[in-house]
């Protein structure tokens, strides 16, 4: 069975949802799943980053994401969306536009790979 793109991106709005929701059980991983940020290996199994997006220090700072725009290109679903965080200075935050692009075969519809570019910005 081929998944569609809806399918597709449905798993990859399930990993952007748990940015902020830190409750990751149902992202679809695929064991060997790695993420790349910034040139750097922050995820190095499926269980690895469930386990981080639920319980690591690194994600507990989100309070939310925007709604991502979604394009499609053969197995690779990109994402970008912004991140907002919790911590606030005199009424600003430090938040981040990111841009991640998924690897989801349409035969197996699990993240495979994760590939994420951030720019940090200041927001009220």
């Amino acid at each position: 069975m081929t998944a569609s793109d809806s399918d597709r991106i449905a798993a990859a709005q399930a990993y952007i949802d748990a940015l902020s929701s830190h409750r990751a059980d149902d992202v679809p991983f695929h064991p060997d799943c790695i993420r790349i940020e910034m040139g750097l290996k922050t995820g190095r199994s499926g269980e690895h980053l469930r386990r981080s997006l639920n319980n690591g220090p690194q994600f507990k700072v989100i309070e939310k994401t925007t709604p991502p725009r979604f394009t499609v290109d053969g197995d690779q679903i990109r994402a970008q969306f912004d991140v907002l965080t919790k911590p606030r200075l005199f009424g600003r935050r430090v938040c981040s536009h990111v841009d991640e692009t998924f690897l989801i075969p349409a035969d197996d519809p699990r993240i495979h790979h994760i590939r994420a570019s951030l720019t940090p910005f200041i927001s009220r």
